[in-house]
């Protein structure tokens, strides 16, 4: 059986990692650089920065925030906020990731997702869906969980995979930042699971019930030393196979 995978996610805004509940009321939670070689060194599997409000501001992520996270990391760094265009995923890759998380731009257009495939392949291609709980269906939002649309989240899973994104990384706005768990109805469709993480039986759940491949918190990770470490060992002793 393959291990899963544990992931730390910085939202970064002005430079400064932020955390909120429900995509709101944001409050600073460190330094990226600092939290990245905290978090490489306890024994995370990798690293997401999204810088938050980037797309909403209309322009690329950080690329000093980039450059400054990943030379404290030898594990995979993802990033995600504000790529809109090759050139933008491309000044991303140069920084320093080893992917690019593609939201808003991939809803506009979803071909950038096949050009990015083809260019970087695949593995380096991660489409993030931002799914709220709407009328009985998983609802998708774009802009930062701003602005509501159509589609359908786990459809949306299903197409962006066939046109060439080689993760899902998808998020509950219900649950973000609450710490009463991921939503397991939710993240049973897809490979990454995002949103809601508060206790260590909260991954457990999401590994054998919700079946993802990996699952990715902020505030259990930034708000307590040796999280890491101490939920490995817990995983392990549960039977789900993670990397030591």
């Amino acid at each position: 059986m393959l291990s899963k995978r544990l992931i730390a996610c910085l939202d970064v805004r002005n430079g400064c990692v932020v955390k909120g509940v429900n995509f709101e009321g944001l409050r600073n939670a460190g330094d990226p650089a600092a939290l990245a070689k905290r978090y490489n060194q306890e024994g995370i599997d990798e690293v997401v920065v999204l810088d938050v409000t980037a797309t909403l501001e209309g322009r690329r992520a950080f690329e000093a925030t980039i450059r400054a996270v990943s030379s404290e990391l030898f594990i995979p760094l993802a990033v995600g906020g504000g790529i809109r265009t090759e050139a933008d995923a491309a000044a991303a890759i140069d920084a320093g990731a080893d992917k690019v998380g593609v939201n808003s731009a991939a809803l506009a257009d979803p071909t950038l997702l096949t050009r990015l495939s083809a260019r970087y392949g695949s593995q380096a291609v991660v489409v993030a869906i931002d799914a709220k709980r709407v009328d009985g269906r998983f609802q998708v939002f774009s802009r930062s969980g701003s602005t509501p649309t159509p589609r359908d989240a786990v459809e949306w899973a299903i197409e962006a995979e066939k046109r060439g994104a080689g993760e899902v990384l998808l998020t509950s706005i219900d649950r973000d930042g609450t710490r009463a768990g991921f939503d397991c109805e939710l993240t049973s469709a897809v490979s990454i699971a995002s949103g809601g993480a508060g206790t260590f039986d909260h991954f457990s759940e999401v590994f054998q019930v919700g079946r993802a491949d990996a699952a990715l918190a902020a505030s259990v990770f930034h708000f307590s030393e040796h999280a890491v470490a101490e939920l490995k060992q817990h995983l392990r002793q549960g039977g789900i196979p993670v990397r030591c």
